[in-house]
């Protein structure tokens, strides 16, 4: 079993201060000023896990004075200092899409109420989180996540614990939504870049099995002696109804659910997705009676939240991102262990699709040679002419990637569509699927570490907040959550499969 080259598991981040990269004259040594535009992003993130933890209610009040002042300087350094406005205003574009998604989903699976009514048993619970890991590659994680956190908090609320929120953001969240490319937005990445919609899935859910299983079993041990406890206090039979029964009333908004997660296919024209999302948004808003919103304790406090960290968090990133973009070829990635360790610790503190885009080119980088790569653009645009008269080092890796572009885009090669991002992808799966597969894994399931590894694990805790419901702090989620529950099984992840 490999890893990362002896001295090397710290270069995620040692490599921000300092590192080694290719240029046109050689070997450029980047110093630690190279970190400087990236203090605004580590400000904001310790401050996300501090400031709550010393003052809540300043927290909760003056929050937008973090984020946003931190973002101001951070776009002031990209409009005057790096010179880079479209970076600047594609971030905004980036920000817009990601608020429109969160903003339209949280809307409409407002308008769903649905109730569970029995005993709050560990049992059902299991059942509960089960299924939702499974709806979250259908509704995508944060689809899934905003129709089923609020019945599961009431489920749970006479003897609510914090660990009953930290399992559904690690099985709903994250972890459940990495067997489709609507489960979660790295994969939806790959997708759009070449990965065939069913490749994850047959090749990951070994994977998404054991270790859904494994956090079933560790949640069903701690919800049951938490449960005994909650008997012996006397007070079971108060989570106890009459009637065991499950009732959904809105269902009609599950139609604009799967409208918006429709639109997240369409790229052209422009702004198209985006109006789409928005007015099955105002449609299902003026449709669903305001009973349910009532039921549902909806309003838009939450929201508001999250409009105002991620973005303070997206402009921050832009220096972070253009780092990785630039250093990303010089990471120490000789094995797979590398990539699936490298991707996840940088999503469970970046934005993951990102990480993702970047660890999936330094791959193509790193194994794909060019002039195999030019002989199958060669015959990607012959439509295979000459396939069999191919000979050389790289041969068979050559056909083998051809065969896999014909199998799964033949339609595309017959009419010469094949886009170049789709040749590069198809090489890289044909001869060195593991990579895809220690990518996609990483990028998702790391997710899960923290409350910002992935954008549906703040707005449940925001929900979660606003209904009165404590959860645990930034720090707490990792030391006593995420470090002895999720690291083992990632550790366990990888001396089985990468």
């Amino acid at each position: 079993m490999t890893f990362l080259r002896p001295g090397h598991h710290l270069f995620l981040l040692a490599g921000l201060l300092t590192t080694d990269r290719p240029d046109a004259g050689g070997i450029v040594r980047a110093s630690w000023l190279d970190a400087v535009p990236m203090i605004p992003f580590a400000l904001l993130l310790l401050s996300i896990a501090v400031i709550p933890f010393i003052s809540k209610k300043w927290w909760e009040k003056y929050y937008p004075l973090v984020s946003l002042p931190l973002g101001a300087v951070t776009a002031l350094y990209c409009l005057f200092i790096s010179h880079n406005p479209g970076r600047l205003g594609e971030t905004f574009y980036q920000f817009f899409s990601f608020i429109t998604l969160i903003g339209s989903l949280y809307v409409v699976s407002g308008g769903i109420h649905l109730e569970a009514r029995g005993s709050a048993t560990p049992f059902r619970n299991v059942i509960f989180l089960g299924a939702g890991a499974l709806l979250s590659n259908l509704f995508g994680t944060m689809g899934a996540s905003m129709v089923l956190i609020r019945p599961f908090l009431r489920l749970n609320n006479v003897r609510y614990r914090n660990f009953h929120i930290i399992f559904f953001i690690f099985l709903v969240c994250n972890i459940g939504g990495a067997l489709l490319p609507v489960g979660d937005p790295p994969l939806f990445l790959g997708y759009l870049l070449g990965v065939p919609f069913f490749w994850i899935c047959q090749n990951v859910w070994p994977i998404w099995l054991v270790s859904v299983i494994l956090l079933l079993i560790l949640f069903y041990i701690v919800d049951r002696l938490s449960f005994r406890k909650f008997q012996k206090r006397g007070t079971a039979d108060s989570i106890k109804y009459p009637v065991e029964r499950i009732t959904v009333t809105g269902k009609y908004n599950i139609l604009f659910l799967a409208i918006i997660l429709g639109a997240v296919f369409i790229n052209r024209p422009p702004l198209l997705r985006e109006a789409i999302m928005v007015a099955s948004a105002i449609i299902s808003r003026r449709v669903t009676h305001k009973e349910i919103y009532k039921r549902n304790e909806f309003n838009f406090f939450p929201l508001k939240e999250i409009a105002v960290l991620f973005l303070g968090i997206f402009i921050t990133l832009v220096p972070v991102l253009e780092w990785l973009e630039g250093n990303a070829i010089t990471f120490p990635l000789s094995t797979i262990g590398g990539y699936y360790w490298g991707s996840g610790i940088l999503s469970s503190i970046l934005d993951n699709a990102p990480t993702y885009l970047n660890f999936l080119t330094a791959s193509m980088g790193l194994n794909i040679d060019h002039d195999s790569l030019k002989t199958l653009f060669d015959l990607v645009s012959t439509q295979g002419a000459g396939l069999g008269a191919i000979s050389g080092a790289h041969a068979e890796q050559i056909k083998s990637a051809y065969e896999f572009l014909a199998g799964n885009y033949g339609n595309l090669l017959a009419t010469g569509n094949v886009s170049g991002e789709k040749i590069r992808t198809g090489y890289l799966i044909a001869n060195h699927p593991a990579v895809i597969r220690a990518i996609s894994v990483g990028s998702v399931f790391f997710g899960a570490f923290t409350y910002i590894g992935n954008a549906p694990n703040y707005v449940v805790k925001s929900i979660a907040e606003n209904s009165g419901i404590p959860t645990p702090p930034f720090h707490t989620y990792i030391l006593r959550y995420s470090i002895p529950v999720l690291l083992p099984l990632f550790v366990l992840i990888w001396l089985i499969w990468f």
